[in-house]
C-alpha cells in the first residue's frame, strides 16, 4: 500500500506540478464567456452595456487563445484535470495544436462578428438575450475544442446547441421559427446518436478520456465493436457538420435569423462537427477510418458538388452562403477520407480558412443589404458605383471563398488536390476543382448582378442606407486575415501540419495526460 501511495503521489505531482502555472490559460477560453454570460443576465435591464462587455470578453478570449496556441506550439500538448481525480477518471482539458488553432480562430471570428452586431442587433434583440446567448455559445464551442473527454465533448455540444436555438429564434418571425424547427430536429437526432455512441463507448472501454481511448483502441483489436462505434460517430458528427445526405437543414435555417447570427453559425458550428470527426476518426479510430475511407470520400464528393450546385441555383445572398458552407464541409471531409498527413493538413488549413471566409461572406451580405436594401440578386444593382470600397471587399471575399489567389482558400485546396493525386483519388481531386469552379461562377454572378449591373428603373436602389462603420471595419479585419493566409501561408501550413501530425501520432497528446506513461 505504501508503494502504491507513493506512485499516486508522484503521479499527482507530475500532472499538477508542471502544468499548474498554465491551468488558468487552458480553462480561460471556456471560463471567461461563462462568467460573462452570467454577468450579462444579471444586468439584463441595462442592455446598453451588453455589447461593450461582450467585446471585452471576446478580446480577452482571443488573447488567451493566442497565448495558448503559442505555448502548445513551443512545448507540445498540455493538459489539466479538474479536482483531485487523476486521469482517466477526472474531467480533463487537453489542448494540442488542433484544438488551440480552432479555438483561436473561432474567438477571432466571434470578436469580429460581435463588433458588427453593435449596429445590427437592435434593443429588442439585446433585451431578449443576444449577447448572453453569444457568450454561452462561445463557451460551448471553446469547450468542445479544448476538452479531453468524450462525454464532456457531448456536454459542450449541448451548451452551444441550446444557445444557438436561442439565437436562431430571436425576432420570433415565422420564417425563423420554421428554420429553427428544422435545425433543432436534425441536430437533436445527431445529439442523440452522439450520446448513444458515447454510452456504447464507455461500456466497451470503461473510460471516456480521449488520451486513454487513443491508447486502448489500438490494443483491443477485434475484441470490441470498434467499427460500429466509428460508424455511429461518423453519422452523428456528419449530421452536425451538414454533410450529404443530412445537409438539408442548413440551407433551410441559416438564412432566417439576422445576418450576424448566420455569420456566427456559418463560420463556427459546422467546424465543431469537423473537429469532432478529426478527433474521433483519425486519433481514436484510425484503423476503422481506413475501412470507412471510401464511404467518407464519396460523401465528401457529393457534399462538395451539391453545395456548389445549390449555390448556383439561389438568388438570396444568405442562401448562397449557406450552400457554400455545405460545399466547404465536403472539402474538409475529403481530407479526412484521405487520412494522410497532407490530406489532414489541407483539411485543417481549410477549416481555419472557412471560419474566416464564410463568416465574411455573411457579413458582406449584411453590408450589401444595408447599402442596397435587399438580399435578393433580383433587386440589388449598382453597388459598385454606390460604394467602390464595398465592391473591393466583395471581390477579395469572393476570391477567398472560391479558392483563388490571393485569397486564403487557394493553398489548402492545393494541399488537398496534391494529397488526393498522390494516392490516386482522382475523383476527390476532380470534385475539389469542379466545386471551386462552380463556386467561382456563383460568386461571380453575385458580383456581376449586384455590383456591375446598372441600376434598373423600378428596382430598390442602392440609396437604401449608409454602411455601418463598425460593420465595414469588421469585414476589413476578416479580409486582411484572409489575405495574410493567402499571401504568406507558411505559418498556417506549419500549424496545420503540426496539428495533423498530432492526430496521426497521439503519443505527445497521451503523454500530456499521462506524463510518465501511467495510464489506467
Amino acid at each position: 500500500m505504501a508503494v502504491q501511495g507513493e506512485v499516486v503521489d508522484k503521479t499527482a505531482a507530475m500532472i499538477v506540478g508542471p502544468v499548474a502555472a498554465a491551468d488558468w490559460l487552458i480553462i480561460a477560453p471556456v471560463l471567461l464567456p461563462i462568467i460573462a454570460g452570467a454577468a450579462l443576465l444579471m444586468i439584463r435591464h441595462n442592455v446598453r452595456w451588453h455589447a461593450l462587455l461582450a467585446l471585452v470578453v471576446l478580446a480577452a478570449m482571443a488573447g488567451t487563445n493566442g497565448l495558448l496556441l503559442r505555448m502548445v506550439l513551443d512545448k507540445g500538448p498540455v493538459s489539466m484535470t479538474m479536482g483531485s481525480w487523476l486521469p482517466p477518471f477526472g474531467i480533463s482539458f487537453t489542448v494540442d495544436a488542433l484544438g488551440a488553432a480552432f479555438s483561436l480562430t473561432a474567438s477571432i471570428v466571434a470578436l469580429v462578428c460581435c463588433a458588427y452586431s453593435v449596429r445590427d442587433v437592435d434593443a429588442t434583440g439585446r433585451r431578449y438575450g443576444f449577447y448572453p446567448f453569444l457568450m454561452l455559445m462561445m463557451a460551448g464551442v471553446s469547450g468542445a475544442f479544448l476538452t479531453g473527454d468524450m462525454f464532456n465533448l457531448y456536454v459542450w455540444f449541448e451548451v452551444f446547441l441550446i444557445s444557438s436555438f436561442g439565437l436562431l429564434i430571436l425576432g420570433s418571425e415565422k420564417a425563423q421559427i420554421d428554420g429553427a424547427t428544422k435545425y433543432a430536429i436534425l441536430n437533436l437526432v445527431g445529439t442523440t446518436l452522439f450520446l448513444i455512441a458515447t454510452g456504447y463507448l464507455y461500456g466497451t472501454f470503461g473510460t471516456l478520456n480521449m488520451a486513454d481511448l487513443a491508447t486502448k483502441a489500438g490494443q483491443i483489436g477485434e475484441a470490441a465493436p470498434l467499427m460500429t462505434l466509428a460508424t455511429l460517430y461518423l453519422l452523428a458528427f456528419s449530421m452536425k457538420a451538414a454533410a450529404f445526405p443530412l445537409n438539408f437543414w442548413l440551407p433551410a435555417s441559416y438564412h432566417t435569423p439576422p445576418v450576424i447570427t448566420g455569420a456566427l453559425f456559418g463560420g463556427l458550428l459546422t467546424k465543431v462537427g469537423i473537429y469532432a470527426l478529426l478527433r474521433t476518426l483519425v486519433m481514436i479510430f484510425a484503423a476503422e477510418r481506413l475501412v470507412l475511407a471510401g464511404v467518407i470520400g464519396w460523401v465528401a464528393v457529393a457534399t462538395m458538388l451539391i453545395g456548389a450546385l445549390g449555390a448556383l441555383a439561389q438568388s438570396d445572398i444568405r442562401r448562397i452562403a449557406g450552400f457554400l458552407v455545405i460545399s466547404g464541409v465536403g472539402i474538409m471531409l475529403a481530407g479526412i477520407a484521405l487520412g494522410s498527413s497532407g490530406g489532414l493538413s489541407g483539411a485543417i488549413f481549410y477549416a481555419l480558412h472557412s471560419m474566416l471566409a464564410l463568416s465574411a461572406l455573411y457579413l458582406l451580405g449584411g453590408l450589401m443589404r444595408q447599402r442596397g436594401g435587399s438580399f435578393s440578386l433580383h433587386r440589388l444593382s449598382g453597388l459598385y458605383g454606390a460604394s467602390p470600397i464595398l465592391a473591393g471587399l466583395a471581390f477579395i471575399v469572393s476570391l477567398a471563398v472560391a479558392g483563388l489567389p490571393p485569397g486564403s482558400g487557394l493553398w489548402p485546396k492545393v494541399m488537398l488536390v496534391r494529397a488526393a493525386l498522390d494516392v490516386g483519388a482522382w475523383q476527390i481531386a476532380a470534385a475539389i476543382l469542379l466545386s471551386g469552379f462552380l463556386a467561382t461562377i456563383a460568386l461571380g454572378r453575385v458580383f456581376i448582378l449586384a455590383f456591375w449591373r446598372v441600376e434598373v428603373s423600378g428596382d430598390q436602389t442602392t440609396t437604401a442606407g449608409a454602411l455601418s462603420a463598425l460593420g465595414c471595419t469588421a469585414l476589413v479585419v476578416l479580409v486582411l486575415a484572409m489575405l495574410a493566409m493567402g499571401i504568406a501561408p507558411e505559418p498556417f501550413i506549419r500549424i496545420a501540419t503540426t496539428a495533423a501530425g498530432g492526430l496521426l501520432d497521439a503519443s505527445a497528446y497521451v503523454h500530456a495526460v499521462f506524463p510518465a506513461g501511467i495510464g489506467s
